[in-house]
């Protein structure tokens, strides 16, 4: 059965401890590699330099890894939605970045202060070692996302195998309760923020998650997206008019009124 969070309440939870793990993992392999591979070629005045380089570099990335899945699950990849997708973490690579850059510089010069020495870690220019970073940081943080949403993606798929084909009805978590919802009582299903309301006639219940997830479940079961923020039930759809934008007014059965895209208006009528 799912629960209420994006990916299942522990599932998510589990996805995101091993996708950490995993960028813990390479991160210290990336880490080891090049700061011997520095020893070996002789970088640096002393061979603790490399070392210090790597070692604070990893660090920081590692430390900051949680932050891009969260920042994944708030604007997860979707096909409505991939220029926002990709416009919002193209923007979000510039706090890394600089969250990186000072994090190393700070933890470097107080190193080689210790040491009785001078990094100069600006001394190309702030400017142009700040795009330095920024172009390296723009693939780690790719790849930190990549490796967020496949555990995700993984989590999700076990998840869905693992439901009981014999009960057909959701689970959501509802506040601190665990709610049993037939599809059949389900009239449609809204975007809220961080959250989503699943309307029945009895009651609107909140349910933290995000619309994508849910519409990948709910879609065999015979919902259909009529909007970016708006899944509706077609056994609940009682008659559909078009309004003078080109958009829908869908009526359901108990009377209620939503409104559905122009943009939907043929995968509406292509479902089943």
């Amino acid at each position: 059965m799912t629960t209420g969070d994006e990916k299942g309440t522990s599932g998510w939870a589990r996805a995101e401890r091993h996708a950490w793990l995993a960028v813990l993992l390479v991160g210290l392999a990336v880490g080891f590699v090049n700061a011997t591979s520095g020893i070996i070629e002789g970088a640096g005045e002393h061979w603790i330099e490399p070392v210090v380089w790597e070692g604070t570099s990893a660090f920081v990335i590692i430390g900051l890894a949680p932050l891009i899945g969260r920042a994944l699950r708030r604007w997860p990849p979707r096909a409505d939605n991939l220029p926002k997708f990709a416009l919002v973490h193209a923007a979000l690579t510039v706090p890394f970045s600089l969250a990186h850059v000072f994090f190393i510089f700070v933890t470097r010069e107080a190193a080689y202060m210790a040491a009785g020495a001078r990094y100069g870690f600006f001394d190309d220019g702030v400017a142009i070692t700040l795009l330095y970073e920024w172009r390296k940081d723009v693939l780690v943080y790719a790849a930190i996302a990549a490796t967020y949403w496949i555990f995700h993606s993984v989590a999700e798929r076990k998840e869905t195998a693992a439901q009981p084909p014999t009960d057909q009805r959701i689970e959501v978590r509802d506040g601190g309760a665990a709610v049993f919802l037939a599809p059949s009582d389900i009239s449609h299903v809204e975007a809220a923020s961080n959250y989503v309301e699943f309307h029945t006639a009895a009651k609107t219940h909140l349910v933290r998650g995000t619309l994508a997830s849910w519409e990948a479940r709910l879609v065999a079961r015979g919902f259909v997206r009529v909007h970016r923020s708006r899944l509706v039930n077609r056994a609940k759809i009682a008659a559909l008019k078009p309004t003078p934008s080109g958009d829908l007014e869908i009526t359901l059965s108990d009377g209620r009124t939503v409104v559905g895209s122009r943009r939907y208006r043929a995968t509406l009528a292509a479902s089943p």
